[in-house]
């Protein structure tokens, strides 16, 4: 009986009781691989064997992209490909800038989806040249520290193009814009509405097109002054995550009877929503929702 109690109670003389990091490094690592990326790393927290575990190369290679190392190419740092997958991993949830800064791409902490931005000064901006029509403004709030600023215009034409290799899965994109310029007054934020015209007229036409035959057309009416709102364009689905998709997308108003004033355009944001049925939020598959930026 008192050797029993002894052993409850941890006493020198009793046996041991087994703790957590009496477990098998290979059996946590296995537990692990079976949880979401911000879930593995709280547990690596607990102690310097779930830490270990958590290294693991096998939990992070089914966690990565299967594009991955397309996606490594495109960086100039070609050191990371001998890095561990953890560290790839961790590498790749940040923003990667590309082709000169003008674009940034990244994956999606919980479901490993690629997303990517497009500068909109990697755009083709009918105009964009005169300084009567566009300037491109200085900001904190564009990861790209820019963005294109429409004064007024009569015939509105935005458009660009992509090729990515994606991983297999249905994409959305959109375009992030901001009708208006927002200032500060006596410490508190402001939009001027006085100078904001044209835009309650006629929508604004948005297309998407693939190379292997998608399409997508959508409109919008811009009449949410002072705040930046991603307009959805369509979807286009990849099938083949070994072979480049080519991609273009545009923003149009030509209607020559109004002018259309006051305007901004930041970048287009494509984003990999694979991995889910439906729901509202950029992770999963949804045609409106909320964005991680």
């Amino acid at each position: 009986m008192g050797a029993n109690a002894s052993a409850m109670n941890g006493e020198p003389n009793g046996p041991m009781k087994p703790k957590l990091e009496d477990i098998p490094e290979s059996c946590m690592a296995l537990v692990l691989s079976y949880l979401d990326p911000p879930e593995i790393a709280k547990l690596a927290r607990i102690n310097r064997a779930f830490r270990a575990a958590a290294s693991a190369d096998f939990i992070w290679v089914a966690k990565l992209p299967s594009n991955y190392p397309f996606i490594l190419s495109k960086l100039p740092d070609q050191g990371l490909i001998t890095m561990g997958k953890k560290d790839i991993y961790a590498r790749l949830c940040r923003p990667n800038p590309s082709d000169g800064g003008t674009k940034e791409f990244w994956i999606d902490k919980r479901t490993g989806g690629t997303c990517l931005s497009i500068s909109s000064k990697a755009m083709v901006i009918t105009g964009i040249d005169d300084r009567r029509y566009w300037n491109h403004l200085q900001t904190d709030k564009s990861r790209f520290q820019t963005f294109a600023y429409l004064q007024q215009i009569w015939w509105l034409e935005v458009g660009g193009d992509l090729e990515f290799q994606f991983q297999a899965g249905t994409y959305s994109l959109f375009f992030r814009l901001q009708l208006g310029r927002v200032g500060k007054r006596l410490g508190r934020r402001v939009c001027n509405s006085d100078d904001v015209h044209g835009w309650n007229i006629k929508p604004v036409k948005f297309q998407l097109s693939t190379l292997d035959g998608q399409h997508a057309v959508s409109h919008h009416m811009l009449d949410n002054l002072g705040n930046w709102v991603h307009y959805y364009v369509g979807d286009f689905v990849v099938d083949d995550p070994n072979a480049s998709t080519k991609i273009k997308y545009s923003l149009t108003q030509i209607d020559c009877t109004h002018t259309k004033v006051n305007s901004t355009a930041q970048f287009t944001l494509i984003s990999s929503l694979s991995l889910y049925i439906i729901a509202v939020c950029i992770r999963v598959l949804s045609r409106k929702g909320q964005f991680l930026m």
